[in-house]
């Protein structure tokens, strides 16, 4: 097996790969995809974390409320700030208005973290503004305020912002212990683009004076002239370099997921920026958005979710570490150390610590209750099939709901471990138990893509308070036939590939059975022909049959 490999100065370079997280946005404007809808995507990766879909319903408040603010991640209680009036309803990372959020960290400067005074972290933010924001616009406006008047606690975040006409990527982060407030700037994505985020600040140079398609901090410059970060003309500013500037593995863990995304995608070719993909802090920067070859679907981002590097130098499937039944997974920490030299594990777009993933479909031309869609999937996208769940639900599907279980305890209900219990057990066997697990997926979504427009015909003839019960109706009932379809395919693996082997079926998806009613012999089809070279050529004659 045979690899490219760009050394690129390793042994120099200062990897941060404990405090990388491994989150993803793709972002396509309204006149880049198939129909006209936005589209932007969220893999929410965090070892460990159990994530139910957040539904909170719209609410008036007495004059005097106060909202208490929790820590997103640990559940750390923060403070409280006032209240408004009304707020607004959420489904997942989407509100009534289709307004959606979805966020990557990309850390930055450690220094400007306020852990004393800031009051709101990266997703209590989010939620605040998802709460009282109607548009994209407004969103940025609304987030800005709230850390300038509260503080904010966590480090530095890209967010993706978007609306059924526009989508906005905004970098932020905090001005240090004790003094209130961010540096940030956002910036439009043209309609006709495709972007992305993934754990790294992305955005270098901006215009100063285009209001309608970039906005920034007023002293977003100047702080960092303060600071040291920058001394150069205010033109030549860029907030990537100044806030957070890229090293091996902010580029080779990072942007390479988007280089990615664009390869597969973009109209330009992507090849000279292969190099700072893969590490090379001195090539050609990748461009913040490119125009694609042709317009994607929702499906297309679903699937480019599920990206592992495919045909790239950086595949998964091309060394010995992808074990010997060919999987695209590597297990962490990513860095490790062997003789005293220290190596590394690619981290591509899909990856096994995903809690959950979110592809939000925002559709201008139809009424928000109708238009809004949280394609859903609670776990790595790769090995899941995405439910719809409209933007008025007024409760979690019991699948998805924070009631039916929890990261310490198995439930046959929660989409979450049933999904984790077929992945875990499929990792392991990945090139012979995964056709059977991709057959059901990409059956289930074709299914609900395929429904997608006879049910929003049915709900657009109906009253808006007749429509929302329906498409609540219509997102419980999808969730559960792909939960009854789960736990089935469990089923199936544990009862057909037990212990390595596999019992036969017949075309009709039957098990084969002796005239007495037992199992037909099994098939043992072992190790496949790569992983059995590679043991012969580790053991030379040892296991050799002799003549």
């Amino acid at each position: 097996m045979k690899r490219l490999v760009i050394l690129l100065g390793l042994i120099t370079l200062n990897f941060q790969l404990s405090t990388l997280q491994a989150c993803t946005n793709l972002v396509v404007g309204k006149k880049a995809s198939k129909d006209g809808s936005v589209i932007i995507s969220y893999s929410q990766d965090d070892y460990g974390s159990f994530e139910p879909l957040r539904v909170i319903p719209a609410k008036d408040h007495p004059a005097g409320t106060m909202h208490p603010l929790y820590h997103y991640e640990s559940g750390n209680y923060l403070g409280e700030i006032p209240e408004v009036p009304h707020t607004y309803g959420i489904v997942g990372l989407m509100n009534e208005f289709q307004l959606s959020i979805h966020e990557t960290t990309y850390g930055g400067r450690t220094e400007l973290t306020d852990t004393i005074s800031g009051l709101i972290d990266y997703g209590s933010l989010m939620v605040l503004c998802l709460q009282r924001a109607k548009t994209a616009r407004e969103a940025i406006k609304v987030m800005t305020e709230l850390t300038e008047t509260y503080g904010y606690e966590s480090e530095g975040e890209s967010f993706t912002i978007a609306d059924p006409n526009e989508v906005w990527i905004m970098d932020m982060i905090g001005k240090g212990p004790g003094r209130k407030g961010t540096v940030w700037v956002a910036v439009r994505i043209p309609d006709d683009c495709i972007s992305g985020h993934a754990n790294q600040s992305r955005i270098h140079q901006f215009p100063l004076k285009d209001m309608d398609n970039c906005l920034y901090a007023k002293d977003v410059i100047s702080f960092a002239k303060e600071k040291g970060y920058f001394s150069g003309k205010d033109a030549e500013f860029s907030f990537a370099d100044a806030y957070a500037p890229a090293d091996f593995g902010a580029l080779r863990y990072c942007e390479a997921r988007i280089w990615s995304y664009f390869n597969k995608w973009a109209a330009e070719d992507m090849k000279p920026y292969l190099p700072y993909a893969m590490g090379d802090t001195k090539g050609q920067v990748l461009p913040l958005y490119v125009k694609p070859k042709a317009p994607l679907s929702v499906q297309d981002v679903k699937d480019m979710m599920r990206d592992h590097y495919e045909g790239t130098p950086m595949a998964l499937t091309e060394d010995i570490g992808m074990g010997p039944w060919e999987m695209p997974y590597r297990p962490t920490p990513l860095s490790y150390e062997v003789d005293g030299v220290k190596y590394f594990n690619e981290r591509p777009i899909s990856t096994q610590q995903s809690a959950c993933v979110y592809v939000s479909q925002m559709r201008s031309w139809l009424p928000n209750h109708i238009g809004g869609v949280t394609w859903f999937a609670n776990d790595d996208a790769n090995m899941v099939a995405f439910t719809p769940v409209y933007c008025n639900t007024k409760q979690a599907p019991e699948c998805y709901d924070k009631s039916t279980a929890d990261a310490f305890h198995f439930s046959t209900r929660s989409a979450y471990w049933v999904e984790n219990w077929v992945s875990n057990m499929v990792y392991l066997r990945y090139s012979l138990l995964f056709p059977e697990l991709q057959k059901v997926r990409d059956r289930i979504e074709a299914d609900f893509n395929a429904l997608q427009p006879k049910i929003e015909d049915e709900a657009a003839a109906m009253s808006q308070e007749e429509a929302v019960k329906f498409l609540s109706a219509y997102s419980h009932r999808s969730a559960s036939a792909m939960m009854d379809e789960w736990n089935q395919l469990a089923q199936l693996i544990i009862v057909k590939y037990n212990d390595m082997a596999v019992k036969r079926m017949d075309e009709n998806g039957q098990y084969e059975k002796t005239p007495g009613g037992n199992p037909r012999p099994v098939l043992r089809p072992g190790y496949p022909e790569n992983f059995r070279r590679q043991i012969i050529k580790q053991t030379d004659a040892l296991y050799k049959v002799p003549k």
